[in-house]
């Protein structure tokens, strides 16, 4: 319950509203494709998008937790740690375009529409999460250095979606398997320019994700429109 209306305050009820609306219907068409084709073969976009809503909810968190005046301490600093970690979830759909490359296909354009619309309405969750943070940020160390911020968590989430895609590592990975972890990018460390894939994915991703967030940002800095004078007004003012 609290966790609802910290979601659903005043001035995050609008996003949060249309975050709900639209996975509730990439959930539905999901399903629906399922019920029509007749297998499961894309029911892991559901949990994809159940992912995509742990960082901004690890955001929210966070943002709670600096405006209630505990800006230091194990909490605060686990709760950044928990997003940063899910983050790259949130742009991860994306990759699942792979999918349609599997096999002959019958129903290409349908899938390919299906998965642009989880992988969106993701991205804008990932989006609205990172805007949180770097708001916190911008009133900790000013506003350049939350554009720094912003810079570097792309640039370590296309690193992250790099491992999940490629190397097959979950963010939970972190605690399960930190040996492994830690063995795969030092695998990648050792040679980053081994393929195309290993260096130029993770730069083209982060790439893709400043310029996203920096034009979806600028959109929602627009001044408001001002109103139209009403006849009275304008007979006022002549």
């Amino acid at each position: 319950m609290k966790l609802l209306k910290l979601l659903y305050k005043r001035e995050t009820a609008a996003p949060m509203g249309a975050l709900t609306f639209a996975s509730a219907a990439s959930v539905t068409l999901v399903i629906a494709r399922m019920a029509w084709i007749g297998n499961f073969r894309y029911a892991f976009l559901v949990w994809n998008l159940i992912l995509a809503w742990l960082p901004l909810i690890f955001a929210l968190l966070a943002r709670e937790r600096y405006q209630s005046g505990v800006r230091q301490g194990w909490c605060f600093a686990g709760l950044a740690g928990a997003w940063l970690l899910f983050f790259p979830n949130a742009p991860y759909i994306f990759t699942d375009v792979i999918h349609l490359t599997y096999g002959p296909y019958r129903h290409f354009w349908v899938d390919l529409m299906l998965i642009l619309i989880s992988a969106f309405t993701g991205l804008v969750l990932g989006f609205v999460s990172l805007y949180l943070m770097q708001s916190v940020v911008a009133r900790m160390y000013g506003r350049a250095a939350s554009w720094f911020f912003v810079a570097a968590v792309a640039g370590l989430s296309s690193f992250g979606v790099y491992l999940g895609r490629f190397l097959r590592f979950n963010s939970w990975d972190v605690l399960v398997k930190p040996a492994k972890l830690y063995h795969g990018i030092n695998l990648w460390a050792a040679d980053p320019l081994a393929n195309a894939n290993t260096f130029a994915f993770p730069v083209l991703f982060a790439t893709f994700l400043f310029i996203a967030y920096l034009l979806l940002y600028a959109l929602t800095h627009l001044p408001q429109p001002q109103p139209l004078a009403t006849p009275l007004e304008r007979k006022a003012d002549a």
